[in-house]
């Protein structure tokens, strides 16, 4: 009876941490983060951020490039004060992902 209920218990456990590794972080094929789409409009706050981002000069995960309208491709993000797709906050540590503005060719490096 008490392999039984531990048999249950791990595999409960097992099943609960390979569903919480599901959303593994940084997808560069769909170019989002924990399912969250890296292009649109863009909300920089100080509190309660869908993605924390570093900037950095070199190594980035992704290249974001700023545009007036319709950033509709990978990396081009719109800056907006109201009715955000995403709501970023920059930080120096402990960053989900580390982008690097660019000019052209935004995107995965």
């Amino acid at each position: 009876m008490i392999k039984v209920i531990s048999s249950i218990i791990l595999f409960t456990f097992l099943s609960l941490v390979s569903f919480a590794q599901s959303e593994d972080g940084f997808n560069e094929e769909e170019c989002s983060f924990n399912g969250i789409k890296l292009y649109g409009k863009i909300q920089f706050v100080d509190s309660f951020p869908d993605m924390t981002i570093k900037v950095v000069e070199s190594f980035p995960d992704l290249k974001v490039k700023i545009v007036d309208s319709f950033p509709d491709e990978c990396g081009e993000w719109q800056i907006v004060d109201s009715f955000p797709d995403i709501k970023i906050k920059i930080v120096e540590s402990f960053p989900d992902i580390e982008i690097k503005f660019v000019e052209s060719f935004p995107g995965v490096p």
